[in-house]
């Protein structure tokens, strides 16, 4: 089978990574004020050398910062964007003892301008150390609205949720532009709120809270591809996200409800989905995927230190094989391993064991990663 030089490649990963305790004992230096900027940024850019290299080190053919410049996946949009702000979510992380935890969402307060970069600093600094493709992970549309719903634009002045998004989304167009002008060619959108979507119990949330489910499926569809559109030569992947915080998540069941819709519909690239559980769901979704677009499988999971065996991940393919085309797979972790600075409870060794996995099954399956 001929090898894939153009993203995505045959072993991904998500983008964060475990940050190294220098570098959150750094974070907390600094945001008590014992830590000047420079040497905080300093510290940080130790650790993103560092990380990079573990990564070359491993086979990867793709690489990120680990997202170390960041303290959350999204939270670097709303300190670069004025009318962005933060309040508390209408839906909490749970885990399967049932506990649950509360959390803060972007939230809109008058009319969106972009006032400092967002990404393009994080890039031109990574490209600068490796030889590897770097990639470059942004949070969805959809998730700097759906945490606070209707809430998120009132008293903003955009009059409807359209209104907020057609903004918002040229942002996403002016960033991706400026990206791809630095060398960019590789993209990454994080998803959640589709899925969640696809879940009764958060469809009757939503319900319940004043909204309706479909409607929101159509204007994160639309606001989605309204992002990547006019993108170039720039690979754009849309990872779907059941959450990721601590070892938590926000919502289960599998992508029947949604797939054909969504997989049809979404103009990107490739779908990156979480398959580390059951509550996954099975493969039979991924028939409805365009012969166009890659799938990259969620096989390893990111919250919890297990390692995973080759030949059950190898068997896995073989099962998503029956609805998709191999050539059109490759495999990565469900998610990130630190979508926050706290990280999920994995240790550093867990995390290289894993990522390794990946591109010795790639290796063996495909014949290179």
């Amino acid at each position: 089978m001929p090898a894939r030089h153009d993203p995505p490649f045959r072993a991904e990963h998500i983008g964060s990574l475990l940050r190294p305790p220098a570098l959150r004992e750094a974070y907390k230096a600094n945001m008590t004020g014992t830590m000047d900027d420079a040497t905080f940024h300093a510290v940080q850019e130790q650790a993103i050398r560092d990380v990079v290299a573990l990564q070359e080190s491993l086979g990867l053919k793709m690489v990120t910062d680990g997202e170390f410049r960041r303290a959350s996946y999204w939270g670097h949009w709303v300190d670069a964007i004025d009318g962005l702000d933060v309040a508390p979510a209408l839906f909490t992380f749970h885990d399967a003892e049932g506990e649950e935890q509360e959390f803060i969402a972007a939230t809109c307060t008058g009319k969106l301008r972009k006032t400092k970069p967002i990404s393009t600093e994080e890039f031109e600094f990574l490209k600068s150390v490796t030889t590897a493709e770097p990639k470059i992970t942004m949070p969805s549309p959809s998730t700097l609205h759906f945490w606070r719903l209707k809430d998120t634009i009132a008293g903003s002045g955009y009059p409807t949720d359209s209104d907020y998004f057609a903004d918002l989304c040229a942002i996403f167009r002016q960033e991706i532009a400026d990206l791809a002008a630095l060398g960019c060619r590789y993209v990454q959108l994080d998803e959640v709120p589709l899925i969640m979507l696809a879940d009764p119990a958060i469809q009757a949330r939503v319900r319940e809270l004043g909204d309706d489910p479909n409607r929101l499926i159509d204007l994160y569809i639309d606001a989605m591809n309204d992002a990547v559109r006019d993108r170039g030569e720039v690979a754009a992947g849309m990872h779907i996200c059941r959450g990721n915080f601590k070892g938590k998540w926000l919502t289960e069941g599998g992508y029947d409800a949604m797939a054909e819709r969504v997989f049809r519909r979404v103009d990107v690239d490739a779908f990156m989905l979480e398959y580390d559980t059951e509550r996954a769901g099975g493969f039979e979704p991924l028939r409805h995927v365009p012969d166009d677009k890659m799938v990259v499988l969620g096989l390893v999971s990111s919250k919890v230190p297990e390692i995973e065996q080759a030949d059950y991940l190898e068997a896995r393919i073989a099962e998503a094989s029956k609805y998709i085309d191999r050539d059109r797979l490759a495999i990565s972790p469900q998610c990130g391993f630190a979508s926050t600075v706290a990280g999920n409870p994995v240790d550093e060794a867990a995390e290289k064991a894993k990522l390794g996995t990946l591109v010795e099954v790639a290796k063996e399956v495909w014949g290179d990663a």
